[in-house]
């Protein structure tokens, strides 16, 4: 039987997958992040619960769920709050032993022209992750859109170029990430892990990108 964290990993794997092919099916049809965010939850939901086999395992699922920091401000809220867009976890009453996952959700249309503030919102998610260390043991990121420029784009502009997680673009700790515009959208932005970026093309017009995190126990914002 697979460990709880081996549960945790292909229940997430599992339920990108199932999203994906019913996105690229037309199956779903999504306008915004919340319905995204939705439709995700419920699969997780579904696997999840099929992926408990003894008596005092355990399996819940939150959205939005609030958590506190209390060494340093998360990135995504400037505070020290913030919400997980999606949290779930498998917990061993018999052996006290508890697998918590964080996930993190962006959905970008090409009709919404936020590109460079949306690269840079995707970072910010990631160093949120590695912040949730006290609340969860796994995280990931799922970024989902129907605009190339995420993916394939040849240059970005010198003021965002630092933004980037085009397929087989890649992130090494420690660089120092800036938004170089005279009013910068954000403070620079440094992450602890070393990131690798794979996008799936499944269809339709739809591009899905997958990234693990893992959450460090104590983490310095910057």
């Amino acid at each position: 039987m697979l460990s709880l964290e081996d549960r945790s990993k292909k229940v997430f794997e599992e339920a990108y997958a199932v999203l994906c092919r019913k996105l690229s099916g037309g199956a779903v049809v999504v306008q915004n992040e919340a319905s995204l965010q939705l439709q995700l939850a419920s699969i997780l939901k579904t696997l999840g619960e099929l992926s408990v086999f003894k008596p005092d395992e355990r399996f819940s699922i939150e959205l939005e769920k609030s958590v506190t920091n209390g060494e340093a401000l998360f990135a995504k809220s400037g505070s020290r709050r913030a919400k997980i867009d999606i949290w779930y976890q498998f917990e061993d009453r018999s052996s006290g032993e508890k697998v918590r996952t964080a996930i993190e959700l962006k959905f970008f249309k090409r009709e919404n022209h936020r590109e460079p503030d949306n690269r840079y919102d995707v970072y910010k998610d990631l160093l949120n992750l590695e912040g949730y260390g006290q609340h969860s043991d796994l995280g990931f990121l799922a970024v989902f859109t129907d605009h190339q420029h995420y993916v394939s784009q040849e240059l970005y502009s010198e003021d965002t170029k630092d933004f980037d997680f085009r397929d087989g673009s890649t992130y090494r700790t420690p660089t120092e990430l800036f938004y170089r515009t005279s009013k910068p959208y954000g403070p620079p932005i440094v992450l602890q892990g070393d990131y690798d970026f794979k996008w799936d093309h499944r269809g339709g017009g739809l591009y899905a990108l997958k990234t693990a995190v893992r959450p460090l126990k104590r983490r310095v914002f910057v």
